[in-house]
């Protein structure tokens, strides 16, 4: 059996918040919002092809380490691909992301990095047309 990545799950202060800017930013789809036992406030996203985005709060009891949207050990980024990079980075920027690595050539696409909610890193990706 192959494994598939199941799901990735992102922790946020107000889940439902995150949910609503991931489903407005990447076109996510809300499947569920539930809250748990305890108080726990869950939200299963969906991405456009179908990856599993789950956003949950802090239980009860316990508080958050700040996240980190640098360069870091652990999950580092999202990549987004996008047809439109400067147009992409100023949507999300309307939406209160920020810029963090400016556009620049990598080795075969353009790529730039922002910090989005709850201080997730996200990567976008402009290859190149077919001439």
């Amino acid at each position: 059996m192959p494994y598939a990545i199941n799901h990735i799950h992102l922790k946020a202060d107000d889940p439902q918040r995150s949910a609503a800017w991931w489903a407005q930013a990447f076109n996510f789809r809300i499947v569920s919002d539930v809250l748990r036992d305890g108080g726990l406030r869950f939200v299963t996203c969906e991405s456009e092809n179908g990856i599993r985005v789950n956003i949950s709060g802090v239980p009860a009891g316990q508080t958050l380490d700040r996240g980190n949207a640098g360069v870091h050990e652990g999950i580092e980024h999202f990549g987004f691909d996008s047809d439109d990079l400067d147009a992409d980075i100023a949507r999300l920027e309307a939406l209160g992301a920020k810029c963090v690595v400016p556009p620049f050539m990598g080795s075969a696409s353009r790529v730039a990095f922002l910090e989005v909610p709850d201080h997730v890193r996200v990567e976008l990706i402009e290859r190149p047309r077919p001439a």
